[in-house]
């Protein structure tokens, strides 16, 4: 560790708290629909939207019908995608004339994308047109991030409406997302990463001649000489945007954003870290401001920043550390780079960078990496497994991580009004056994997910095994990866699991289905009991929740949850790795 990695790391942390406050006022008068400056684009557009479609843009919508159009929405443009992939080699925008997709892999792309998850089974750039990539992946961007958005603006309003059956129009809400917030935001992105040099054309790809001619050998035996490299392109800086700003994380190319052509600086690299945490920063201060609550908003954030803050710290730690088993390899600290484990890393980024990279693209359901996880010392590689285990909360993807955060705002309330013997209240709201019963649901579904698939898939050999690149306990790190990166949307991947087989493409499709919508029903449950509830002034008997003592009480929740829920895969996982590791050094 290095002093300049840490004054990037603080400038970092200053600039998303920053943007956090003006970001997140002007989301406030966005779905609180005041007056904003983009009013006079953009209004006329969304009543047209809104005549073209037949939307009552003032019938508001109790949460059951909320849900259902959520659903229906979501089915819709699955079946959208899906059928663009299959027949991707008819359409136009394929100069490498690709082939449809095929069926299985279809599917688990297109549930993949509907649930802002971006798990990619597949080589992009050798599987995926240009018109698939844009008109079926980069509009599920918009699309899944807008849905996260509306679902916790109708938290938000749950919370804050009194003696109220609805929770808003999930199509307004939707609308809105898109137009205001995260179209104006991406066209702004791209612009800047297209200064950077990050790629954005319609070009066939480029076949170039090796300065260097490369010898190699075929699988029978024969050996050959390559002089020529294809360069893959494409209109890769309006998806890099959005896969940034809507948390989705799906790459342009294989290696994702340690790709030169997605991420060619380290200014680019601030940018599109930034982008990741930048709507969940700002949401968090729209809660806020709905809520006639700023306390209680920079609790909440106080709570995120010192998850994030110990994330950084430790999986920063971890990789300045020798690798042990690089025998022979000065892994010292130079004058242009900190000594540590540079494996799988880029050396434009180095180590402070790809630490901070993984922390941030898995504390927010992303899933963009501008290095690889599956190289990382085994603590290092702990630490993005951990910030998905912990339910995606630290920050969190867009929407998503705000209402995941708020039921374990319900839960921590809960906990506080027995240990007080009180009906607990949260911002004026009793939080009683219904609200306390969808909460655990909530809570239940995800490890149940990833424990319950990543079981199965241990203990069938030609079907969950086969697929491994290591065995022991690296290889459980890379199943257990692999479903709770599905499970919590994230789409990150650990890199050393093939999971473009059928047993995989239908198991992580299923986990990120469940992960996403039977999760969001309870939370939707819970928004719409506590509308309906009447406002309750506060007591003596209250427990404040804009206070440090409730930040400590919230982040205790969140970490209890998850060690005790995960802490005995972890323990024959990255933990077990890392303590043969150092008797492997020791002896």
């Amino acid at each position: 560790m290095s002093l300049n990695g840490w004054l990037q790391i603080v400038l970092f942390i200053v600039v998303i708290l920053s943007l956090a406050k003006p970001l997140g006022s002007y989301m406030t008068r966005v779905f609180e629909r005041r007056k904003t400056f983009l009013d006079p684009i953009l209004v006329p557009c969304e009543r047209l939207l809104y005549r073209m479609t037949g939307i009552q843009m003032d019938q508001e919508m109790r949460w059951t019908d909320y849900a259902v159009a959520m659903l229906l929405f979501s089915a819709a443009t699955l079946v959208f995608t899906y059928v663009i992939e299959r027949v991707q080699y008819f359409l136009p925008l394929n100069p490498q004339h690709l082939a449809g997709v095929e069926p299985a892999l279809a599917l688990n792309t297109a549930i993949s994308f509907t649930t802002n998850t971006n798990w990619q089974s597949y080589t992009p750039e050798t599987t995926m047109s240009y018109l698939t990539q844009m008109l079926g992946l980069a509009t599920h961007n918009f699309w899944s991030g807008a849905v996260g958005m509306a679902m916790a603006i109708a938290f938000i309003r749950g919370i804050t409406r009194r003696e109220s059956k609805t929770l808003g129009n999930f199509w307004v809400d939707l609308t809105r997302a898109t137009l205001w917030v995260l179209l104006p935001l991406s066209i702004v992105t791209s612009l800047a990463l297209v200064s950077q040099g990050v790629v954005q054309n319609f070009r066939a790809y480029d076949t170039v001649k090796l300065v260097e001619p490369q010898r190699t050998t075929g699988s029978d035996g024969k050996t050959t000489m390559v002089t020529t490299q294809t360069i893959a392109q494409g209109p890769v800086a309006s998806q890099e945007a959005i896969k940034m700003l809507g948390t989705n994380g799906g790459g342009f190319f294989n290696a994702n954003s340690a790709h030169p052509f997605e991420n060619p600086t380290p200014l680019s690299n601030f940018i599109e870290m930034g982008a990741i945490f930048l709507i969940p920063a700002g949401l968090v201060v729209t809660l806020g401001e709905m809520a006639r609550s700023r306390k209680h908003a920079w609790a909440v954030l106080g709570a995120m920043t010192v998850l994030w803050f110990v994330g950084v710290f430790a999986c920063y730690w971890a990789e300045s550390q020798p690798n042990p088993l690089l025998y022979g390899v000065d892994q010292r600290a130079s004058s242009a780079q900190a000594g540590g484990n540079m494996e799988s890393k880029e050396v434009r980024f180095g180590i402070t960078n790809s630490a901070l990279f993984a922390t941030v693209t898995t504390d927010a359901s992303c899933g963009a990496v501008n290095s690889m996880h599956d190289s990382f010392m085994p603590l290092g590689g702990m630490i993005p497994l951990i910030n998905m285990l912990l339910g995606e909360v630290v920050f969190g993807g867009v929407g998503a991580g705000l209402y995941g955060m708020l039921v374990y705002v319900v839960m921590a309330v809960f906990i506080a009004g027995l240990m007080v013997g009180r009906t607990p209240e949260y911002l004026g709201k009793k939080i009683e056994a219904y609200d306390v019963q969808m909460s655990m649901l909530y809570l239940l579904i995800f490890p149940l997910v990833i424990l319950g698939f990543t079981a199965i898939a241990t203990q069938m050999p030609n079907l969950g095994l086969s697929s491994l690149t290591n065995h022991g306990p690296h290889g459980l790190s890379e199943i257990l990866y692999a479903y709770t990166s599905t499970a919590a949307n994230n789409g990150s991947a650990f890199a050393g699991l093939n999971a473009n087989t059928r047993w995989y493409n239908y198991s992580l499709g299923a986990a990120m289905f469940f992960g996403r919508f039977m999760m969001a029903i309870p939370m939707l449950a819970i928004a719409g009991n506590l509308a309906k509830k009447k406002i309750v002034p506060a007591s003596a008997g209250t427990f404040p929740v804009t206070t440090p003592l409730f930040t400590i009480l919230l982040m205790g929740v969140i970490l209890i949850v998850g060690a005790l829920t995960f802490f005995p895969a972890l323990s024959l996982g990255p933990i077990l790795e890392h303590l043969l590791l150092q008797a492997r050094q020791a002896f």
